[in-house]
């Protein structure tokens, strides 16, 4: 299939009555000239899943023909008015193209995607211009009849009446504001028109037959005295969780920084299943823990590389002194080991037992797995299990001295450091209005903690780099002009690892003063 598009669409909807008047646009900020009118027919049908998984995340798949855009449209939530809008091209009526339903799979997990409505709208389209002509904003006047379809929803009934009304849309564009967004509002609201009861067209078609309201999530935890230390876990699990499905299709997109994104809540869920340990249901929560560190692994090993490549694509910009023309061989090869990275990632989260971990996440929501102290006080229990994390960590640090193994105990105590800022920042943000006293006691630790593991995460980062480097060298049939380099590069990378570590014991005296 063509090349899947993307943007990234930031708008805002207004309900209107039938006989709602546009007021003159051309007074907003920065606009000059309104062009004129323009009318489309636009005839969509909305895939998802039987059970509606698209819908209660706020997601939006169509078919849709009709207007300058014709062709299939993935929308996915990116902040208060954004969406990620990916197109493709119209294909096979029933066949959603295997691009878009792959950037979904972390919702679907194999579940078919088929037609669920279908809307029709007349839309009239003004764009609003700057002085040079640029489009600053698009508004759509929408007129819109749409009725489910869904064969699992109506069975043999009757399918439910049309439901008919009016929206008013504004979507920035290339040369758009936020600010000329907030001013459209106002002056639609002051003509009459309302915030839409909905962000999607889509939601207030299928409001009356889901079972959870549009974008309403499917991973809040389950409703618990809010004081306890099992709602204060059970919301920081259940905020880590959508992370991860907030980053999934954008690490399958590559989009920078969504693996790694991605791979740190992955961990902090990780962590804080064996930071809060006590407030589980140990027996429960013990098969999680396997799967969450492959998962990391396999999002670890993107993530590397890519860091790798760009550390010492940084490394080579700066003035070393290192005569290097164009792409090193060596380098076009590490991004090569990127580029198969990614495509083993992208079967990976294909895969069934990635699902069965989301499935087995969605159950920490829907089933609990509370232990005994899960009904104690957040404010008590909380700091406890973060000092104890801190005592842990003291005794990692303690036992560098008398290792076999320097450089594992080091190591040993970067991850403990690390899961310790994740045990306090839990506990920081539970205690923020519970008790703020607790909760700066718990963001002080979460930030000697964090000091901590940069200081090791520096010698760390050098270390993987030497390794890299070093084998670079080896295996690699390098001209002696490439093996300057790489070795120059290896001394760069030796010293900064070493005035690292020169840190340590420094930091390790701060952060216990």
């Amino acid at each position: 299939m063509a090349q899947t598009k993307r943007q990234l669409e930031i708008e805002r909807k207004y309900d209107a009555e039938r006989d709602f008047r546009m007021p003159d646009l051309s007074g907003l900020p920065g606009v000059a000239a309104v062009s004129g009118p323009r009318t489309h027919q636009l005839v969509a049908n909305y895939f998802d899943t039987d059970d509606h998984r698209l819908a209660a995340c706020g997601i939006t798949l169509r078919r849709r023909r009709g207007g300058q855009d014709a062709g299939w449209h993935l929308k996915i939530p990116a902040g208060p008015d954004g969406k990620i809008e990916l197109h493709a091209p119209l294909g096979r009526p029933q066949v959603v193209p295997a691009r878009l339903a792959s950037l979904v799979a972390a919702q679907t997990r194999g579940a078919a995607l088929r037609p669920v409505a279908a809307l029709e709208t007349e839309r009239t389209v003004v764009d609003l211009l700057d002085a040079d002509g640029r489009v600053l904003a698009e508004v759509a006047d929408d007129a819109v009849i749409g009725q489910v379809i869904d064969p699992v929803v109506t069975g043999d009934a009757e399918p439910p009446p049309m439901t008919a009304w009016r929206e008013i849309e504004v979507e920035l564009g290339p040369a758009g504001t936020p600010e000329l967004l907030k001013a459209a509002g106002r002056l639609l609201k002051k003509a009459g028109a309302r915030k839409a009861g909905s962000s999607a067209k889509l939601g207030r078609v299928l409001e009356p037959v889901m079972a959870v309201p549009f974008n309403g999530g499917r991973t809040r935890p389950a409703a618990l005295p809010r004081r306890t230390a099992g709602a204060a876990v059970l919301g920081y699990l259940a905020e880590q969780v959508d992370a991860v499905l907030a980053f999934d299709p954008k690490a399958r997109l590559a989009e920078f920084d969504a693996v790694h994104r991605m791979r740190v809540a992955t961990r902090r869920i990780r962590s804080a299943l064996k930071s809060y340990a006590p407030v589980l249901d140990a027996g429960r929560i013990e098969a999680l823990e396997p799967e969450l560190q492959w998962l990391a692994e396999v999002l670890g090993e993107v993530r590397d590389l890519e860091v790798l490549r760009m550390r010492f694509t940084d490394r080579l910009a700066r003035p070393y002194g290192l005569d290097v023309a164009g792409t090193p061989s060596w380098l076009e090869g590490l991004a090569q080991q990127e580029k198969s990275a990614y495509r083993r990632l992208n079967a990976h989260l294909k895969s069934d037992r990635y699902f069965a971990l989301l499935d087995a996440l969605d159950a920490l929501f829907t089933d609990p797995p509370l232990g005994e102290r899960a009904d104690r006080d957040a404010a008590k229990e909380l700091p406890k299990l973060v000092d104890r994390q801190w005592r842990r960590l003291a005794g990692k640090y303690a036992a560098i001295t008398t290792a076999e193994d320097p450089e594992e105990a080091r190591h040993d105590v970067r991850k403990a450091a690390k899961r310790t800022r994740y045990a306090a920042e839990l506990a920081a943000a539970a205690l923020r209005d519970l008790d703020p006293g607790r909760a700066e006691a718990a963001k002080r630790t979460a930030a000697d903690a964090k000091r901590l593991q940069e200081v090791l995460g520096g010698y760390q980062d050098g270390v993987i780099a030497m390794d890299w480097l070093r084998g670079a060298a080896a295996e690699r049939n390098t001209t002696s002009s490439e093996a300057f380099v790489l070795g120059a590069l290896y001394g760069v990378e030796r010293c900064e690892a070493l005035e690292s570590l020169s840190h340590l014991e420094e930091t390790w005296e701060q952060v216990n003063a």
